[in-house]
């Protein structure tokens, strides 16, 4: 019996540290990310909690100082009421490239999207900037693509999705931070409140040609197969995915509300059977993803696919006058579009 005591309090003991050292942790980093101030101030603020949650640890476990304990819900406590009063905003100084929302309107088939981005690119400072409203016909519209840009290992990549007409327009969807003007991407960053969210609506010689010619990026487009009215569908909740971020902002969070979260919750819309999967957040192996729930047309495999759809080097390989859209398609084979009423996305 007594050594059931001496096992029980020990795991008691090993549990009460680790919950003191993953609270403690996870204060200090939003403390490092989020505290007002400059970054050094940040910083010592985030040391200083740190090492009070050492001390109390020390002084609860090592000399059983059950104030210690206290002490640390009441600090923790604190803590979570400034955390709860950091707001998102679309109220700031942004980049140039993310200063401005997009918003829509949808009346029957014909949809008016403002603020479409139609940049230039040189370098990542030095571009042409243009912003558009421009006009779609929801009939007209024939495909989707998902394009994968790979920026740090075959796991990470940033997910868009083309939406092409008839005519030869594409636009393309993206979910990204709204970054502040000078300030850079932080993974860690993301998950403690210092993006804010935007989706951008662009041409794709803007938002894919930055990524291979300026970023020096590795992008794979995929031919999706989807029927018409999930086409549509899923166009239509772009637009009112963007209408809600122009009422109420929100946050950028690395896990729960990156590029391709977003784009699942709306999927789910019109295929509720669509499962989730670790492949959501390790974004790289998508396109296994897409080939198992039948989103990925099985006259090839996946690598075939990858084969068919790198565009990198097309995309290189245009000036500024070529069709982008057209030469970074040559040599892929369009989906089979499934029959209206298959739910496939």
């Amino acid at each position: 019996m007594k050594r059931r005591r001496m096992w029980a309090q020990g795991l008691a003991g090993a549990a009460a540290a680790t919950l003191l050292f993953a609270t403690g942790a996870w204060g200090a980093f939003a403390l490092a990310y989020r505290a007002p101030g400059p970054r050094g101030v940040r910083l010592a603020v985030a040391i200083a909690w740190m090492a009070g949650c050492v001390l109390l640890w020390a002084a609860w476990l090592g000399m059983g100082e059950d104030r210690a304990a206290a002490i640390f819900v009441a600090a923790y406590a604190a803590l979570l009421l400034w955390w709860g009063t950091i707001r998102p905003s679309n109220d700031r100084v942004w980049a140039d490239d993310v200063a401005r929302l997009l918003s829509g309107e949808v009346a029957g088939s014909h949809v008016t999207l403002r603020n479409v981005r139609d940049f230039t690119w040189r370098s990542d400072t030095d571009y042409d900037i243009r912003w558009e409203t421009r006009e779609y016909d929801l009939d007209r519209l024939v495909r989707v693509d998902a394009v994968l840009s790979y920026w740090a290992s075959e796991a990470i990549a940033h997910a868009m999705l083309s939406f092409g007409f008839d005519d030869g327009r594409h636009v393309v969807f993206s979910v990204e931070i709204r970054r502040k003007r000078g300030e850079a991407f932080s993974e860690v960053g993301g998950f403690f409140r210092q993006f804010e969210l935007v989706l951008v609506a662009a041409d794709e010689h803007d938002i894919v040609r930055v990524r291979t010619n300026v970023r020096g990026e590795d992008d794979y487009l995929f031919p999706l197969r989807m029927p018409q009215e999930a086409m549509r569908s899923l166009f239509v909740s772009y637009v009112e995915a963007a209408n809600g971020l122009v009422r109420r902002p929100r946050f950028y969070n690395t896990v729960t509300s990156n590029c391709t979260t977003i784009v699942y919750r709306m999927a789910r819309r019109i295929d509720g059977a669509l499962p989730f999967d670790l492949r959501l957040l390790l974004t790289g192996y998508l396109p296994e993803y897409f080939a198992e729930n039948g989103t990925l047309d099985e006259r090839f495999s996946v690598d075939e696919w990858r084969r068919f759809g790198r565009i990198t080097e097309r995309a290189r390989a245009t000036g500024p006058g070529d069709d982008f859209s057209r030469a970074i398609r040559v040599g892929i084979p369009p989906a089979y579009s499934p029959p209206s009423g298959d739910s496939t996305v």
